[in-house]
């Protein structure tokens, strides 16, 4: 479990701060990489902009993808996503505070493998987040390509 990567998509220093936390409460010691915008998520993923030279064949077990980001909002990074066949069943968590029907209902119809709204209580977003991390890196198959 300790070799896969986590890509974190969040702009918000407290969630980044939050989760990095929830991570090793739950003692999930694998690597977590930060994008604090779409812009950045989209580089990392495809070895573009500061990430050029990045060996893109090394994907992320699993993104966690907020939805209101700044350059490049999450729907938008989810399309992208699932529009290159390198990245195409990457799994991609939504994991935000808006619990708007239509986000849910966009996110799922462009590929989200889950979409979770962020509880205010850290406690719960500990759990939320353990109970992730222990699902995409532990125990769900990832097809190999």
């Amino acid at each position: 479990m300790k070799n896969k990567v986590i890509l974190l998509v969040e702009d918000n220093p407290s969630d980044i701060k939050l989760t990095k936390r929830a991570l090793e409460q739950s003692q999930i010691t694998n690597e977590l990489i930060v994008a604090e915008d779409g812009g950045e998520a989209l580089d990392y993923l495809f070895g573009t902009g500061q990430y050029a030279g990045r060996d893109i064949r090394i994907i992320p077990a699993v993104v966690m993808l907020d939805l209101k980001l700044p350059r490049i909002d999450g729907l938008e990074v989810l399309k992208k996503i699932r529009a290159n066949e390198l990245t195409s069943l990457l799994p991609v968590v939504i994991l935000t505070s808006s619990d708007q029907e239509k986000d849910i209902i966009a996110s799922y119809k462009l590929g989200a493998n889950s979409y979770i709204r962020k509880p205010v209580d850290f406690n719960q977003f500990a759990e939320a987040v353990r109970t992730l991390g222990l699902y995409w890196l532990l125990l769900n198959e990832s097809p190999r390509k």
